[in-house]
């Protein structure tokens, strides 16, 4: 079988694969790209890793191209398992392995489609998610299902911590999911028409805080960017990210900008106003959100390293309505 993957979430199925009864006889990953400040050709975790284990890795541009499907064509394989490759198969491509292509989607499907199912359930709220099998077709992530299970968000989960706990549990279904295709005992579903949603790709543009949310929901975003893009704010004009947070214990919501006092005689100085710091100890930073108020845990300024918030604040002055939105 061939193994088509890139990043890092792939490289537990490989390993998995290969700690299985079926052979992997080619890995195909995307050509290197240029990346960091020297913008130097960086190798996919799933290439370094197939390099490790001795494989040739194929890494051509597009499965679109007549070459392209040729080549993969001339392998005669019996399956070709796919995993956050990154690159589109035609349905022609799909169609050449022998008993088809599967796919690990870190979703329970048909829920979070698309490129970002982790990041996108931690936005959501949602309390569970998964990984589900399936086998490929010309739709995107609409192919009938071979297997699923059911994981529980922790409640300070991050994107990083779903997915290292995802990635092995993706690859140890698709080894069950394979064992039971190979012994004729797999059967697929088609995905319900209902409860569909999908996962659009993460931009930098969302990892910005507008302090005029909700404290809930600009937490959801600390975590889901954690650990890329980051979530980041404004402090005195400096870009300030912002890895680790929870929400204040007991903390009024704060009265939405525009909305009426409810306290007879109140002034505009008893609302604080979103981005404001109500409390900065060794605790946490406390800053006042739209509704509610969101403690800062971990910090980092533009150019050094992420801080816990008593180290960083030895260095730095935290002053009133220092957090600026977008």
């Amino acid at each position: 079988m061939g193994f088509a993957g890139t990043p890092q979430f792939s490289v537990a199925a490989l390993d998995a694969l290969l700690r299985s009864r079926h052979r992997v006889v080619a890995v195909f990953t995307q050509p290197d790209r240029p990346a960091g400040r020297g913008r130097t050709l960086q190798l996919s975790a799933v290439k370094r890793r197939a390099i490790e284990l001795g494989f040739d890795v194929l890494q051509p541009a597009s499965f679109k191209t007549p070459d392209a499907a040729a080549a993969l064509a001339r392998l005669e394989l019996d399956a070709l398992v796919v995993v956050a490759y990154g690159l589109i198969l035609p349905a022609a491509v799909l169609a050449l392995p022998k008993l088809g292509c599967f796919n690990i989607h870190a979703s329970l499907l048909p829920r979070w489609r698309g490129a970002a199912p982790i990041q996108r359930a931690l936005l959501a709220g949602d309390t569970a998610t998964g990984v589900t099998i399936m086998r490929m077709e010309a739709g995107l992530d609409t192919g009938p299902v071979l297997a699923a299970r059911e994981l529980t968000i922790g409640e300070r989960e991050t994107a990083g911590s779903l997915h290292d706990r995802l990635a092995p549990l993706g690859g140890e279904l698709l080894v069950e999911t394979l064992d039971a295709i190979a012994d004729g005992r797999a059967q697929a579903q088609a995905q319900s028409q209902f409860g569909i949603t999908y996962a659009e790709k993460i931009t930098k543009a969302e990892a910005l805080i507008d302090w005029g949310e909700a404290a809930t929901s600009i937490l959801r975003r600390v975590r889901a960017f954690n650990p890329s893009p980051v979530a980041e704010t404004r402090m005195n004009g400096a870009q300030l990210r912002i890895w680790d947070a929870e929400l204040v214990p007991g903390s009024a919501p704060a009265t939405p900008s525009g909305a009426a006092e409810t306290t007879p005689g109140a002034s505009d100085a008893a609302t604080p106003q979103p981005g404001s710091v109500l409390a900065a100890s060794s605790a946490g930073i406390d800053v006042a959100c739209g509704r509610g108020a969101l403690r800062l845990l971990r910090l980092q300024l533009a150019g050094r390293k992420p801080l816990a918030v008593p180290e960083f604040l030895k260095s730095q002055r935290v002053a009133l309505s220092s957090f600026a939105s977008p």
